[in-house]
């Protein structure tokens, strides 16, 4: 079973479509990617659920153990690798 995919137009007026209910679109959401830092590295889903958690700072995310950071919504596993690397470069880690 397929779902079908529905014309959007946001706000800013980007169209887009989504199968979803899902309502970020596309071209916003690269918009406000950051050009740099660990949060350039990571998915939207991701970026906007430790941001939305008001981690915004290396310094901020190590006070998290791992298991902390996967409870939030739009966090998974394959963040992880990309947290941690982050960390290592400024010699922090998650919590323990």
């Amino acid at each position: 079973m397929t779902n079908q995919k529905n014309l959007r137009i946001c706000n800013k007026g980007h169209k887009y479509y989504k199968s979803t209910d899902c309502p970020s679109c596309p071209t916003c959401e690269q918009e406000r990617k950051p050009d740099s830092g660990f949060l350039s590295k990571l998915s939207s889903p991701a970026r906007n659920a430790l941001i939305h958690e008001g981690i915004t700072t290396l310094e901020k995310l190590s006070d998290y153990s791992e298991k902390e950071i996967l409870k939030f919504h739009g966090i998974g596993p394959a963040s992880l690798p990309t947290l941690k690397a982050s960390l290592e470069e400024k010699e922090l880690s998650f919590k323990s």
